[in-house]
């Protein structure tokens, strides 16, 4: 009885790390089909559960505002520009990372529209852009969401890791998505398509 009760909690905490940000980067699906080459990760023995392939049109949603607490909702998007979802952690450094270099690389990129979006404390939260992301900070296509009934999981897709983020056009088609660290080059280039 035992044993089993451990198996299971070691198999959570197996998933549970996959799920979140870790040193390990996947090769997206665009990139996969860019090169010919299968989608790769750690390796098999470390991939999470496989999950369904993300929404392919944006689904109904409702966020809130972090600062407001306002409800945000799909009838909420910009009208125009793509739509730019980053599902993060606040104390996962690629999370960090990818969003301090979609900061200094603002200029490339202002004409889509980024909703960072998290399921963590709103105060872990509240400052994560100020901290890692400045130029971020109060541009009127960036909003901070928080998540706190659990509905981008349930209703876009449940990544591998984070930073999951997924890029749909104006028209709320699936563009491109990828977990985990990525290069600013590939990410400006996904986000600009």
């Amino acid at each position: 009885m035992q044993r089993t009760i451990l198996q299971a909690a070691v198999g959570v905490a197996l998933w549970a790390s996959m799920a979140s940000c870790n040193q390990q980067a996947n090769t997206t699906q665009a990139d996969a089909a860019a090169t010919g080459t299968p989608p790769t990760s750690a390796s098999a023995s470390q991939q999470a559960p496989q999950t369904p392939e993300p929404a392919k049109v944006i689904p109904e949603f409702t966020f809130y505002i972090l600062k407001s607490g306002i409800r945000f909702t799909k009838a909420d998007l910009a009208k125009t520009g793509n739509q730019v979802f980053i599902l993060f952690d606040p104390t996962c450094g690629h999370c960090q990372d990818e969003a301090k270099h979609i900061g200094e690389h603002y200029d490339k990129v202002k004409t889509a529209n980024f909703y960072f979006v998290s399921m963590n404390d709103p105060a872990l939260m509240s400052t994560f852009l100020e901290t890692y992301a400045k130029p971020l900070v109060g541009r009127p296509n960036v909003e901070l969401l928080y998540d706190r009934n659990a509905e981008f999981i349930n209703r876009f897709h449940v990544p591998s890791q984070y930073p999951a983020t997924y890029v749909y056009g104006n028209d709320g088609q699936l563009k491109d998505y990828w977990n985990g660290e990525r290069d600013i080059k590939q990410i400006i280039a996904s986000i600009q398509r």
